[in-house]
Protein backbone atom coordinates (compact mmCIF):
# COMPACT_ATOMS: atom_id res chain seq x y z
CA UNK A 1 0.00 0.00 0.00
CA UNK A 2 1.00 3.42 -0.51
CA UNK A 3 2.71 5.28 2.18
CA UNK A 4 -0.47 7.48 3.20
CA UNK A 5 -1.26 4.01 4.82
CA UNK A 6 0.37 5.33 7.33
CA UNK A 7 -1.62 4.75 10.48
CA UNK A 8 0.46 5.38 13.12
CA UNK A 9 -0.88 7.76 16.48
CA UNK A 10 -4.48 7.12 15.05
CA UNK A 11 -7.05 5.18 16.62
CA UNK A 12 -9.64 2.34 14.87
CA UNK A 13 -13.22 0.84 16.34
CA UNK A 14 -13.16 -2.35 14.65
CA UNK A 15 -16.71 -4.59 15.18
CA UNK A 16 -16.87 -7.86 14.87
CA UNK A 17 -13.40 -8.43 16.17
CA UNK A 18 -13.71 -11.88 17.65
CA UNK A 19 -12.87 -13.27 14.59
CA UNK A 20 -12.81 -13.99 10.87
CA UNK A 21 -13.22 -10.79 8.72
CA UNK A 22 -13.24 -8.21 11.57
CA UNK A 23 -10.25 -9.89 12.96
CA UNK A 24 -7.96 -10.09 9.96
CA UNK A 25 -8.92 -5.76 9.42
CA UNK A 26 -7.84 -5.41 12.98
CA UNK A 27 -4.61 -6.97 12.62
CA UNK A 28 -4.05 -5.33 9.34
CA UNK A 29 -4.75 -1.97 11.04
CA UNK A 30 -2.02 -2.82 14.16
CA UNK A 31 0.48 -3.62 11.47
CA UNK A 32 -0.07 -0.69 9.68
CA UNK A 33 0.57 1.65 13.13
CA UNK A 34 -3.03 2.22 14.43
CA UNK A 35 -4.29 1.26 18.25
CA UNK A 36 -7.08 -0.55 17.95
CA UNK A 37 -10.44 -0.66 19.57
CA UNK A 38 -12.53 -4.03 18.91
CA UNK A 39 -15.99 -4.60 19.66
CA UNK A 40 -17.81 -8.16 19.55
CA UNK A 41 -20.30 -10.24 21.88
CA UNK A 42 -17.71 -12.81 22.28
CA UNK A 43 -15.42 -11.35 25.05
CA UNK A 44 -13.37 -14.66 24.32
CA UNK A 45 -12.52 -13.97 20.84
CA UNK A 46 -11.60 -10.57 21.44
CA UNK A 47 -8.95 -11.40 24.37
CA UNK A 48 -7.43 -13.80 21.39
CA UNK A 49 -7.52 -10.44 19.18
CA UNK A 50 -6.34 -8.48 21.67
CA UNK A 51 -3.29 -10.55 22.21
CA UNK A 52 -2.06 -10.54 18.88
CA UNK A 53 -2.75 -6.75 18.57
CA UNK A 54 -0.46 -6.18 21.60
CA UNK A 55 2.25 -8.22 20.22
CA UNK A 56 2.83 -6.53 17.43
CA UNK A 57 3.37 -3.52 20.11
CA UNK A 58 0.25 -1.72 19.60
CA UNK A 59 -2.54 -0.97 22.55
CA UNK A 60 -5.84 -2.87 22.31
CA UNK A 61 -9.23 -1.85 24.07
CA UNK A 62 -11.34 -4.42 24.86
CA UNK A 63 -15.10 -3.61 24.20
CA UNK A 64 -17.40 -6.56 24.72
CA UNK A 65 -20.99 -5.38 23.60
CA UNK A 66 -24.05 -6.32 22.07
CA UNK A 67 -24.56 -4.76 18.88
CA UNK A 68 -28.66 -4.93 18.93
CA UNK A 69 -28.72 -2.74 21.75
CA UNK A 70 -27.90 1.21 20.52
CA UNK A 71 -27.11 1.98 24.20
CA UNK A 72 -23.75 -0.63 23.65
CA UNK A 73 -23.43 1.09 20.32
CA UNK A 74 -22.58 4.91 21.62
CA UNK A 75 -20.83 3.31 24.10
CA UNK A 76 -18.36 1.93 21.83
CA UNK A 77 -17.56 4.73 20.36
CA UNK A 78 -17.56 6.80 23.81
CA UNK A 79 -15.25 4.43 25.44
CA UNK A 80 -12.77 4.48 22.60
CA UNK A 81 -12.73 7.96 22.70
CA UNK A 82 -11.98 8.11 26.42
CA UNK A 83 -9.29 5.86 26.09
CA UNK A 84 -7.59 6.84 23.36
CA UNK A 85 -8.63 10.66 23.06
CA UNK A 86 -9.41 10.08 19.68
CA UNK A 87 -10.94 7.81 16.57
CA UNK A 88 -10.17 7.85 13.37
CA UNK A 89 -12.02 4.99 11.69
CA UNK A 90 -14.52 3.11 12.36
CA UNK A 91 -15.04 -0.09 10.51
CA UNK A 92 -18.46 -2.16 10.93
CA UNK A 93 -17.64 -5.31 10.19
CA UNK A 94 -20.40 -7.22 12.86
CA UNK A 95 -22.31 -9.53 10.65
CA UNK A 96 -25.01 -12.41 11.05
CA UNK A 97 -26.77 -14.44 8.27
CA UNK A 98 -30.07 -16.45 9.13
CA UNK A 99 -31.59 -17.68 6.16
CA UNK A 100 -35.11 -19.37 5.90
CA UNK A 101 -38.41 -19.41 3.83
CA UNK A 102 -40.24 -15.86 4.40
CA UNK A 103 -43.15 -17.49 4.92
CA UNK A 104 -42.59 -19.50 8.36
CA UNK A 105 -38.84 -17.01 8.94
CA UNK A 106 -39.31 -15.90 12.59
CA UNK A 107 -39.71 -12.26 13.85
CA UNK A 108 -36.79 -12.67 16.45
CA UNK A 109 -34.71 -13.83 13.47
CA UNK A 110 -35.77 -10.86 11.18
CA UNK A 111 -35.31 -8.30 13.95
CA UNK A 112 -31.80 -9.83 15.21
CA UNK A 113 -30.01 -9.58 11.79
CA UNK A 114 -31.66 -6.09 11.04
CA UNK A 115 -30.32 -5.29 14.07
CA UNK A 116 -26.57 -6.26 13.37
CA UNK A 117 -26.29 -5.61 10.06
CA UNK A 118 -28.46 -2.43 9.52
CA UNK A 119 -29.23 -0.72 12.72
CA UNK A 120 -25.72 -1.14 14.14
CA UNK A 121 -23.52 0.67 11.53
CA UNK A 122 -25.81 3.58 12.05
CA UNK A 123 -25.47 3.96 15.13
CA UNK A 124 -22.30 3.60 15.73
CA UNK A 125 -20.92 5.76 12.64
CA UNK A 126 -23.95 8.63 14.08
CA UNK A 127 -21.73 8.18 17.79
CA UNK A 128 -18.51 8.48 15.91
CA UNK A 129 -18.98 11.27 13.45
CA UNK A 130 -19.03 14.13 16.13
CA UNK A 131 -15.60 12.92 16.70
CA UNK A 132 -14.52 13.45 13.08
CA UNK A 133 -15.99 16.22 11.96
CA UNK A 134 -12.94 18.83 12.62
CA UNK A 135 -10.27 16.46 11.96
CA UNK A 136 -11.98 13.86 10.13
CA UNK A 137 -11.72 9.91 9.58
CA UNK A 138 -13.05 6.86 7.67
CA UNK A 139 -16.24 4.85 8.16
CA UNK A 140 -15.96 1.60 5.77
CA UNK A 141 -19.15 -0.59 6.38
CA UNK A 142 -19.08 -4.21 4.91
CA UNK A 143 -21.88 -4.79 2.77
CA UNK A 144 -22.25 -8.04 0.64
CA UNK A 145 -22.94 -9.24 -2.86
CA UNK A 146 -26.08 -9.71 -1.21
CA UNK A 147 -26.65 -5.51 -1.54
CA UNK A 148 -26.59 -6.49 -4.97
CA UNK A 149 -27.66 -10.45 -6.03
CA UNK A 150 -30.93 -11.78 -4.57
CA UNK A 151 -30.42 -14.95 -2.78
CA UNK A 152 -33.85 -17.30 -2.22
CA UNK A 153 -34.37 -18.03 1.61
CA UNK A 154 -32.07 -14.39 2.93
CA UNK A 155 -34.43 -12.66 2.80
CA UNK A 156 -34.04 -10.74 5.87
CA UNK A 157 -29.56 -10.87 5.40
CA UNK A 158 -30.04 -9.11 1.66
CA UNK A 159 -32.26 -7.06 2.83
CA UNK A 160 -29.86 -5.59 5.69
CA UNK A 161 -27.18 -5.62 3.40
CA UNK A 162 -29.03 -3.79 0.70
CA UNK A 163 -30.49 -0.93 3.24
CA UNK A 164 -26.33 -0.65 4.46
CA UNK A 165 -25.18 -0.20 0.89
CA UNK A 166 -28.12 2.52 0.49
CA UNK A 167 -27.04 4.06 3.78
CA UNK A 168 -23.27 4.44 3.07
CA UNK A 169 -24.27 5.72 -0.12
CA UNK A 170 -26.75 8.25 1.19
CA UNK A 171 -24.53 8.98 4.72
CA UNK A 172 -21.68 10.05 1.74
CA UNK A 173 -23.82 12.84 0.50
CA UNK A 174 -24.80 14.15 3.94
CA UNK A 175 -20.91 14.56 4.64
CA UNK A 176 -19.67 15.64 1.54
CA UNK A 177 -18.89 19.08 2.58
CA UNK A 178 -16.94 17.92 5.90
CA UNK A 179 -13.54 15.69 5.80
CA UNK A 180 -15.01 12.58 6.74
CA UNK A 181 -14.81 9.56 3.99
CA UNK A 182 -17.54 6.76 4.45
CA UNK A 183 -17.13 3.85 1.90
CA UNK A 184 -18.31 0.41 1.57
CA UNK A 185 -16.78 -3.01 0.19
CA UNK A 186 -19.07 -5.82 -0.72
CA UNK A 187 -17.40 -9.27 0.01
CA UNK A 188 -18.41 -12.87 -2.10
CA UNK A 189 -18.46 -15.90 0.49
CA UNK A 190 -15.85 -16.24 2.80
CA UNK A 191 -14.23 -19.13 4.99
CA UNK A 192 -15.31 -17.40 8.33
CA UNK A 193 -17.59 -18.21 11.32
CA UNK A 194 -20.47 -16.39 9.56
CA UNK A 195 -21.27 -19.02 6.88
CA UNK A 196 -19.68 -21.63 8.11
CA UNK A 197 -22.97 -23.52 9.56
CA UNK A 198 -24.80 -22.40 6.33
CA UNK A 199 -26.72 -25.21 4.93
CA UNK A 200 -29.87 -25.36 2.50
CA UNK A 201 -33.24 -23.59 4.41
CA UNK A 202 -35.44 -26.55 5.79
CA UNK A 203 -38.47 -26.52 3.61
CA UNK A 204 -36.60 -24.74 0.70
CA UNK A 205 -35.78 -25.77 -2.81
CA UNK A 206 -32.26 -27.13 -3.02
CA UNK A 207 -31.93 -25.60 -6.58
CA UNK A 208 -32.82 -22.38 -5.87
CA UNK A 209 -30.10 -22.38 -2.65
CA UNK A 210 -27.65 -23.29 -4.82
CA UNK A 211 -27.78 -20.18 -7.10
CA UNK A 212 -25.02 -18.88 -3.94
CA UNK A 213 -21.58 -18.77 -4.98
CA UNK A 214 -19.32 -19.22 -8.26
CA UNK A 215 -17.05 -21.60 -10.18
CA UNK A 216 -14.61 -19.74 -8.52
CA UNK A 217 -15.27 -20.58 -5.43
CA UNK A 218 -14.91 -17.95 -1.85
CA UNK A 219 -12.77 -15.03 -1.45
CA UNK A 220 -9.94 -15.09 1.00
CA UNK A 221 -10.58 -13.29 4.00
CA UNK A 222 -7.07 -11.58 4.18
CA UNK A 223 -7.55 -9.92 0.60
CA UNK A 224 -10.87 -8.51 1.88
CA UNK A 225 -9.13 -6.83 5.54
CA UNK A 226 -6.36 -5.35 3.20
CA UNK A 227 -9.41 -3.41 1.42
CA UNK A 228 -11.25 -2.65 4.27
CA UNK A 229 -7.70 -1.10 6.22
CA UNK A 230 -7.00 0.62 3.33
CA UNK A 231 -10.74 2.39 3.07
CA UNK A 232 -9.94 3.06 6.65
CA UNK A 233 -6.55 5.27 6.13
CA UNK A 234 -5.74 8.72 4.62
CA UNK A 235 -4.81 6.63 1.39
CA UNK A 236 -8.33 6.24 0.46
CA UNK A 237 -8.42 10.10 0.80
CA UNK A 238 -10.21 9.98 -3.21
CA UNK A 239 -13.12 7.42 -1.86
CA UNK A 240 -16.03 8.41 -0.81
CA UNK A 241 -19.44 6.87 -1.53
CA UNK A 242 -17.54 4.07 -2.77
CA UNK A 243 -18.37 0.00 -2.66
CA UNK A 244 -15.59 -2.25 -3.51
CA UNK A 245 -16.50 -5.75 -4.87
CA UNK A 246 -14.10 -8.04 -4.04
CA UNK A 247 -16.36 -11.09 -4.75
CA UNK A 248 -14.58 -13.51 -7.74
CA UNK A 249 -16.88 -12.54 -9.82
CA UNK A 250 -19.79 -13.80 -8.06
CA UNK A 251 -22.06 -10.43 -8.95
CA UNK A 252 -21.26 -10.96 -12.51
CA UNK A 253 -22.17 -14.80 -12.58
Amino acid sequence: MLARSDMTGKIALVTGAAGGLGGATALRLADLGADIAIADISAEGLEETATKIRAKGRKALELPVDLTNRGDCASAVERTVAEFGRIDALCNIAGILLCGPSETFAEESWDLVIKVNLEAPFFLSRAAIPHMLEKGGGIVNVCSTASFKAQAYFSAYCASKAGLLHLTKTMAVEYIKTPIRINAVAPGGMETPLIANVGPAAGGDPELFGRLGNPRGLCEIEDVADTVAFLATPAARSYHGACINIDAGEIVY
